[in-house]
């Protein structure tokens, strides 16, 4: 059996996806990084972007949001605001929550309003890339 290392994404509504993996991509501040088993430890800060998980050959997809990223040799802990299987992202709703977000930004918005909608909108960025990109052929 090849190495593996325990992949575990939690966001505040539940334990998104926990399971032994080959590698992970994950999307840091500071780029795109790979994670194999027997990874130096180190802790970042996550970006809006794609996860890519591979588990037994397979490659898995999810889009996530800010949050903080943990590796140990044999551990990745992701703790997010958001993460979605590409497989399970409604492209129709996702689409429609942008637009609302946009129209929004044209309104006179306190400084913590503008902050919620530019959130928003990252996520949704991030759902529709993640999706696009994997769209069933």
């Amino acid at each position: 059996m090849a190495a593996t290392l325990k992949l575990e994404i939690v966001t505040p509504e539940a334990k998104v996806f926990s399971g032994d993996v080959e590698m992970v991509t994950l999307p840091g501040v500071e780029g795109e990084m790979g994670v194999y088993p027997n990874h130096v430890p180190l802790m970042t800060q996550l970006v809006a972007g794609e996860i890519t998980a591979r588990k037994d050959g397979q490659d898995y997809f999810l889009a996530v949001g800010e949050g903080f990223v943990e590796v140990t040799g044999d551990h990745v802990s992701v703790i997010t605001d958001m993460a979605i299987e590409a497989a399970n992202i409604d492209e129709v709703k996702v689409e429609e929550a942008r637009r609302r977000a946009e129209a929004r930004l044209a309104e006179q918005l306190t400084d913590e309003d503008a902050a919620l909608v530019n959130a928003t909108l990252v996520r949704t960025a991030a759902q529709l890339s993640v999706k696009r990109r994997h769209r069933k052929q």
